[in-house]
């Protein structure tokens, strides 16, 4: 009974965040390239396109599974939606190894970058994973959810849909 209350708190309480979240701009923060190349996260929000990221690890089973599923739909999207999506991987650098060959096995389209050291992550305040957010084309946070559940992606591509609706 107490562990079924903590876990309601929890939720309560990651839903507060993401609640305040929203409308914020999305922090300018250096990470790398998979090839090891430094990259600031501002260059890529600040294109003046809606761009979802999406917080994952190679040892994320959730996180893998809503990637894969948005690849699917992901080249219909930025067709129909002119979006972009950062998969950026938390995994330190050790896991690190393994997301290049796991990219190009799973033939991921979008753009996958590293936050090893976890600084974004800690700039977003967020703990658990797979964590996506929305920007709109200002670099703004619009939206945000952790956790994957089949169908997530049709509720993701709704608030995309309302972001190009609003920006007509």
């Amino acid at each position: 009974m107490q562990f079924s209350k903590f876990a309601v708190l929890l939720v309560l309480l990651g839903n507060v965040f993401i609640l305040s979240a929203v409308d914020n701009p999305f922090p300018s923060v250096t990470i790398k390239t998979l090839d090891g190349k430094a990259v600031n996260t501002g260059d890529y929000t600040s294109k003046g396109k809606v761009t979802i990221v999406s917080f994952w690890a190679t040892w994320c089973t959730p996180c893998k599974r809503e990637l894969d599923v948005i690849n699917e739909l992901y080249s219909e999207w930025v067709e129909k939606y002119d979006i972009q999506l950062l998969a950026i991987t938390i995994d330190d650098a050790r896991g690190l190894t393994k997301v290049p060959a796991m990219v190009q096995s799973k033939g991921w389209e979008f753009t996958v970058l590293a936050d090893s050291k976890q600084e974004l992550q800690q700039a977003l305040n967020f703990q658990a994973i797979p964590q996506t957010f929305l920007l709109n084309d200002k670099g703004e946070i619009v939206y945000a959810h952790n956790g994957y559940n089949p169908g997530d992606e049709f509720e993701l591509e709704k608030k995309i849909a309302e972001l190009k609706t609003v920006g007509k």
